[in-house]
């Protein structure tokens, strides 16, 4: 089976909107580059930056919860360290979030942005090598870093069973791919795939929840994406997640294929 990638994007803050490219590196272990880099920490929230381990989401802002953040479109320029926040079609903040008084103006931004509805005043945190990924570590894999797989023919097979349009960054994957027959990627569990240059296994499925309410335009949650996939499906997975075995430069573009190794 031979597919090929329509898009790639990273979230460099946890939450936050999504970031369109047109080709990333991946290295053996590791996610996107900057995806998923920081979060922002609700006060309750402890994380060591010198010693960090994975936390489920419910101890950051996040979509689950907090789907004002939707409302907000960003853009994390790696080389300076910029993030920049945009809300209703205008600049709000810009700052350097690599840097300990960047960090603290967008924590300060946050806090007030969404108020009362969360536990702050709201950190920015980050660790080096580290990432603020929703999975832990599967027992199957090697690492606790995945780059994570949508087949638009699995989102078509939901938006015919649903009746409606379904923006595919409802589910803010790293890379889409088409041409592939509608969860045929469930199969893949275990299995090695190749995209472009690269090589991948998958490790899971990804089990969906309420993030995927929220419409990513308007920030309303505004349909019951988990409900219509256990109704229709019997199950409430949407893509996959795969550790990185051999590194490369992806592309949109590239073809994706998958095999058995056994």
């Amino acid at each position: 089976m031979t597919a090929a990638v329509t898009a790639i994007y990273r979230y460099p803050v946890k939450g936050l909107s999504a970031e369109r490219l047109d080709r990333a590196a991946l290295l053996p272990g590791e996610c996107l580059p900057d995806d998923r880099r920081f979060a922002i920490a609700l006060a309750s929230t402890t994380f060591d930056s010198k010693h960090p381990e994975w936390l489920p989401k419910t101890h950051f802002a996040m979509l689950m919860r907090d789907e004002k953040l939707a409302g907000l479109n960003t853009r994390f320029d790696a080389e300076s360290g910029m993030l920049a926040v945009s809300w209703d079609g205008r600049v709000v903040l810009r700052t350097q979030i690599t840097e300990l008084e960047g960090r603290s103006a967008a924590a300060q931004f946050f806090t007030g942005f969404l108020g009362n509805t969360v536990s702050g005043p709201l950190r920015i945190v980050s660790a080096p090598r580290h990432a603020f990924a929703d999975a832990r570590r599967r027992p199957n894999a090697t690492t606790d870093k995945y780059v994570s797989l949508i087949n638009l023919a699995s989102i078509a097979a939901l938006e015919t069973a649903m009746g409606t349009p379904v923006d595919p960054i409802r589910f803010r994957a790293n890379v889409y791919f088409d041409d592939a027959p509608a969860w045929s990627e469930l199969d893949w569990i275990d299995a090695e795939i190749s995209l472009g240059p690269a090589r991948l296994r998958v490790v899971s499925p990804i089990t969906r929840c309420a993030a995927t309410q929220v419409n990513p335009v308007t920030a309303k949650r505004d349909v019951d994406i988990v409900g219509a996939l256990g109704r229709a499906f019997g199950h409430i997975n949407m893509g996959v997640y795969a550790e990185v075995v051999k590194g490369g430069e992806i592309a949109v573009g590239d073809a994706l294929a998958a095999w058995r190794t056994s």
